[in-house]
């Protein structure tokens, strides 16, 4: 797992490496960006994607190419490595990370934990009867931090899964325990009921959530074998830096 501030990507020549970095439709989706600060976060999340690729494999983070799937989920195309990479993107205002793994499914999700972000009414509507009782059981001062728990796991798996919102996020649960802590450095304390409209068995999951900053949450969901042990490294990476 690497992780990047796009604010610490500010001068000129960090920028122009950057971008050099990019496809040159990379670059075209980026200036459709209203707001240079969006913009921005689109640049340092592409080219850490790159960046971070190049530290598993010889190509160069120039010369990466990517394909989609039905949902819009990017993959390494076809012949362009030789090791069976997967990857995963996410960001949101003032974080980027990208979570790598061998022949995995995984996903990541990133959030800001804007105040006005934290509404109990978007958990009733989208989240699983459960994890709403969960929730609402809580002191009013712990709910914020477990709603993020929640949507960034949440997130995590249907980015895993490849299909977005095509899963209903109501249809899933994670049960996180009873205890205020919701930063779950052990996987195995977190699990997952699927409901079997998904097709999917929550015990082939692993999971891992905490809070990176005191504004931001992460979470990975990695796709493994029933009690295989799973290591997660997380570290930070400049995609500006001089190489």
């Amino acid at each position: 797992m690497w992780t990047a501030v796009p604010d610490q990507v500010s001068e000129p020549a960090a920028i122009a490496r950057c971008e050099a970095l990019l496809s040159p439709d990379e670059r075209a989706r980026m200036q459709r960006f209203r707001f240079e600060r969006d913009r921005h976060i689109y640049l340092v999340a592409h080219a850490l994607v790159r960046t971070a690729l190049s530290r598993y494999a010889t190509c160069a983070p120039a010369a990466w190419t990517f394909t989609a799937n039905e949902y819009g989920r990017p993959d390494i195309a076809p012949g362009l490595c030789a090791r069976p990479l997967r990857f995963n993107l996410s960001h949101t205002h003032g974080l980027v990370a990208v979570a790598i793994a061998l022949e995995r499914d995984l996903g990541v999700d990133v959030e800001h934990m804007y105040p006005r972000s934290f509404d109990l009414d978007v958990a009733g509507h989208f989240f699983a009867p459960a994890e709403v009782e969960a929730l609402t059981a809580l002191p009013a001062e712990a709910q914020r931090d477990r709603f993020f728990a929640y949507w960034t796991l949440k997130e995590s798996y249907i980015k895993a899964r490849g299909m977005g919102l095509a899963l209903p996020l109501d249809q899933f649960a994670f049960d996180l325990g009873h205890g205020l802590d919701v930063d779950l450095d052990h996987g195995d304390e977190i699990t997952l009921t699927v409901d079997p409209r998904l097709a999917d068995d929550g015990r082939a999951w692993w999971f891992h959530q905490r809070r990176v900053t005191p504004e931001h949450r992460l979470a990975v969901a990695l796709r493994r074998q029933p009690g295989e042990p799973v290591a997660l490294q997380v570290a930070p990476l400049n995609p500006g830096a001089t190489p």
